[in-house]
């Protein structure tokens, strides 16, 4: 272990948390060669059923998570019942391998293939890695990996965390949790957001921790402190309860800033059982409705009555308010088996998102229609976006895809591309509004999958290349008279919040959980104060000077903890 007092990661859940080290389990035994001790048949059959049992767990797991979670497990369990992977056991087993050996080799491969594909399929090896060691687990009849059972209010620390191990975690017993590897948009650190857990990833040597060790996560800032003073875990611990009487404060309040600018804050939604959580946090509305996960785990495209049950309860889940759908987004990491499009040598820069739609244009069409019927009769404000869009010949494609189903929402753009920031201006001749996912924005931009801890510092929203691209596509929606608006993670944090608004942004969306704190931190500053925000920050060489500049000039940030 390094001989340091202090590790650095990223912050990407605040609060603080101090306690003593637990490891999660991340591996599992590498199985023995040779033959098992039953027939061929036998051991397909027994690895068959672990996959299919490893699957339904994933399923079960996403369930009782809800929301964002259930969307990537639902991904994960796809993984498992993927038809190449039986294929690759069933060809090991009868050459003689055992279960569990043949599974173990079966993933070997596929992981080998996701890795010559590129960075952005580093998120895809590390769902695979859990689905082989879970599978692994269960024809070795050994603990799988994962959280322990906790005897008392801990730290957890990893290599990484599995999204089926967070979704779950129990929020009395563990305190905060530090990853080794992760970036500030990787699924476990939204899932952390989302439950309100202090948590630090891409942190270098907090997986060698030894357990028992007395340790502080600052999620805030990122550090993961050795044996703390207890003067320092006092004063942190109160700046941590000044930030939850902050949001206290300013309870669910529209929001605004102090001097009566008006930011509606809207929630990022997976689904119907989204709503509830949404409500309670104030969300002002829905910016990013995610109507994929309707589609994923199932071997046809989901009917258009399917659809319309489905956006009809979410739609009757906030009458008088805005909610913003976003088309199909599948593709690269989230393959679907009804539209086989063949194999590509790099999904992630391939046919994903609007792509998939105009080469199926009936799924799109059956989509819009089942969104045209659900918001008849219902006061609720109903606005579309397509993702993944790059030029004007894809926003009109879109527009007149939306027209042709019978849609009379407000019909807009996600900005994830470079090239659709930049031109903006144009592409506002077609839209209607603009809504920018910061997540694919900035993965795109730097060319760094979000998932992967070596490259966290390139995958930051604060970067000020990114916020020039946001700043060009609001210049583009005010040529035109359109609104834009954030809905990727950077909206979820306080300071950029503010910083966003000051770039002219209209509107913010985010996990429920983080709608308190982004409120109480635009009701603490001007928009003056935000505009000189932005301003330093567009001037900043790099992320942490963007954060510092921002910091400076937002001076009631600390004051409320935040």
């Amino acid at each position: 272990m390094p001989d340091l007092t202090t590790l650095t990661g990223v912050g990407v859940s605040p609060g603080v948390g101090a306690g003593p080290v637990v490891r999660v389990v991340d591996s599992v035994p590498e199985p023995s060669q040779g033959p098992g001790s039953g027939s061929v048949e036998q051991e397909y059959a027994a690895a068959a059923k672990a996959l299919e049992d490893v699957a339904a767990d994933l399923e079960d797991r996403g369930e009782r998570a809800g929301g964002e979670a259930q969307e990537v497990l639902t991904a994960q369990a796809m993984m498992a019942r993927d038809p190449d992977l039986a294929v690759g056991i069933k060809q090991r087993t009868d050459a003689g391998s055992n279960a569990a050996r043949a599974a173990y080799d079966a993933f070997g491969a596929t992981r080998e293939v996701l890795l010559t594909l590129g960075e952005y399929f580093a998120a895809r090896v590390t769902d695979l890695d859990d689905i082989r060691n879970r599978t692994v687990a269960l024809l070795l009849d050994v603990p799988a990996p994962g959280i322990p059972e906790l005897t008392e209010p801990s730290i957890l620390v990893a290599m990484d965390l599995a999204p089926a191990d967070t979704a779950l975690i129990d929020k009395s017993m563990v305190l905060a949790f530090a990853t080794q590897e992760g970036g500030p948009t990787s699924h476990t650190s939204i899932l952390a957001r989302n439950l309100g857990i202090p948590a630090v990833v891409g942190c270098p040597g907090v997986r060698e921790l030894v357990p028992g060790t007395y340790v502080m996560v600052d999620g805030s800032s990122g550090r993961v402190v050795i044996d703390p003073a207890p003067e320092m875990v006092a004063e942190l611990a109160g700046r941590d309860e000044k930030r939850r009487a902050a949001l206290a404060a300013v309870g669910n309040a529209p929001g605004t800033t102090s001097d009566g600018h008006a930011v509606p804050l809207l929630a990022n939604i997976g689904g119907a059982e989204d709503v509830a959580k949404a409500v309670e946090n104030g969300a002002e509305g829905v910016g990013l409705f995610r109507s994929e996960l309707l589609f994923l785990d199932r071997t046809d495209a989901p009917s258009e009555d399917e659809q319309y049950g489905l956006y009809r309860a979410v739609l009757e889940g906030f009458p008088g308010k805005k909610v913003v759908v976003r088309t199909l987004d599948a593709g690269a990491d989230k393959p679907l088996p009804f539209l086989p499009f063949g194999e590509e040598p790099n999904p992630a820069m391939g046919v994903r998102g609007l792509r998939i739609c105009m080469q199926a244009p009936e799924i799109m069409h059956t989509q819009l229609h089942a969104l045209a019927r659900a918001a008849q009769g219902l006061d609720a404000e109903l606005w579309v976006m397509a993702p993944m869009i790059a030029d004007v010949y894809e926003a009109q494609w879109f527009r007149e895809a939306c027209k042709k189903a019978g849609l009379t929402a407000k019909i807009g753009t996600m900005v994830e591309i470079p090239a659709a920031a930049l031109r903006s201006r144009h592409l506002g001749q077609v839209a209607e509004f603009f809504s920018i996912g910061s997540n694919d924005l900035t993965q795109y931009t730097f060319a760094a999958d979000r998932q992967i801890g070596s490259v966290a510092r390139l995958q930051d929203a604060w970067q000020p290349a990114i916020l020039d691209l946001v700043a060009a596509t609001v210049r583009g929606g005010e040529a035109n008279g359109i609104p834009t608006g954030v809905c990727g993670e950077a909206a979820s944090d306080p300071a950029l919040g503010c910083v966003l608004v000051g770039l002219g942004v209209n509107t913010l969306s985010m996990s429920a959980g983080s709608l308190p704190g982004v409120r109480a931190a635009l009701a603490a500053h001007t928009l003056e104060e935000c505009k000189a925000a932005a301003a330093a920050v567009l001037d900043a060489v790099d992320a942490d000077a963007a954060r510092a500049a921002a910091r400076a000039a937002l001076p009631r940030l600390a004051e409320l903890g935040l």
